[in-house]
């Protein structure tokens, strides 16, 4: 069956960095895109980053663009999310998702 596992989140300071990673299996990965996703306390979730199958087009929230890079692993069936110059706003839950699959996410939280 199709699982996505995130891992990698944490507590850090604000201008930090994290990287997030997504374990996917159950699926043919190497022809599936893959995006992140976040909610935070009370608001929706949305669309952070996402990556083509191949890893040659990517797209970003503009309020994280510049600061997040998301790539993949297309061997080790993984995706990334490298995270810096963290802000408090960026605390949320993260999440791997395709089509109607997601993970069960990792929690970021940024403060000092």
């Amino acid at each position: 069956q199709v699982q996505l596992v995130e891992s990698g989140g944490g507590l850090v300071q604000p201008g930090g960095s994290l990287r997030l990673s997504c374990a996917a299996s159950g699926f043919n990965f190497s022809r599936i895109g893959m995006s992140w996703y976040r909610q935070a306390p009370g608001k929706e979730r949305e669309l952070v980053a996402s990556i083509t199958s191949t890893g040659g087009s990517t797209n970003y929230a503009d309020s994280v663009k510049g600061r997040f890079t998301i790539s993949r692993d297309n061997v080790k069936k993984m995706v990334y999310l490298e995270m810096n110059s963290l802000k408090p706003d960026d605390t949320a839950v993260y999440y791997c998702r395709f089509s109607v699959y997601w993970g069960q996410g990792t929690q970021v939280t940024v403060s000092s």
